[in-house]
């Protein structure tokens, strides 16, 4: 049976990396690398750790991890400092925190399942790590907006945004908006993501790794069977 690449539940370990990675999500957000303002969106680069932690932890990791970070970013949206989930905030504070907090906790959980499907079809983890690492942006930005654009879509606030964006359906609201902004997630989160994820997991020995099939232990010393290499 293959070992898990992913860290047990309720131990001082793990407990002790959640609190590291949940760090890491708050230090990003102080120093103004959670969000960075790209006219009406804000990119975020803590998809990254978020990947890193659901790869390493599991789905119950990712989607705490994701949690945090979605409440950063309903703080955004209650003091207006995101322009666009502030408007949303002032439309229903209900469903402004099923798009800030529950897509987050979606994708950190959602990228934790999809990394444990790549592990088994990668089973020379040569691949999986950097398809994890892309999983997270990919799908933050398809929920989110996919929320935006199903609950929010009619708002006087999309419509304005659509319409100087000169978009003249949802799909294309979607791909003007996010833009290269996207991309530049999506490659982050690859690359590097994937990258860092990988390095923790063989420094960890959590890498999932078996034994080649044919790898025997050696023969205790004075036994038969090393006496019979011997001859």
């Amino acid at each position: 049976m293959e070992r898990r690449s992913y860290a047990p539940v309720f131990d001082a370990r793990t407990i002790a990396e959640y609190a590291v990675f949940i760090a890491i999500i708050l230090a990003m957000r102080i120093m103004g690398l959670s969000m960075i303002p790209v006219g009406p969106l804000k990119m975020t680069l803590t998809m990254v750790p978020i990947a890193i932690g659901a790869m390493l932890l599991g789905p119950l990791g990712g989607a705490i991890l994701g949690g945090v970070f979605g409440f950063t970013s309903l703080y955004d949206a209650m003091t207006g400092t995101s322009v666009m989930t502030g408007f949303f905030f002032q439309v229903s504070p209900f469903l402004t925190f099923l798009l800030c907090v529950g897509t987050r906790i979606l994708v950190g959980a959602a990228t934790g399942w999809l990394f444990q499907l790549f592990r088994k079809l990668d089973p020379k983890r040569i691949w999986c790590w950097f398809a994890g690492g892309l999983a997270a942006p990919m799908l933050n930005t398809i929920l989110f907006m996919g929320f935006i654009v199903l609950v929010f879509y009619q708002t006087e606030y999309v419509q304005k945004t659509a319409a100087k964006l000169g978009a003249v359906n949802p799909l294309m609201f979607v791909i003007l908006l996010v833009g290269l902004q996207g991309l530049v997630e999506w490659l982050t989160g690859c690359v590097i993501g994937g990258g860092v994820a990988k390095a923790v997991a063989r420094a960890l020995k959590r890498d999932g790794k078996e034994p080649a099939k044919d790898a025997r232990p050696l023969p205790a010393e004075g036994s038969p069977e090393n006496e019979e290499a011997r001859k």
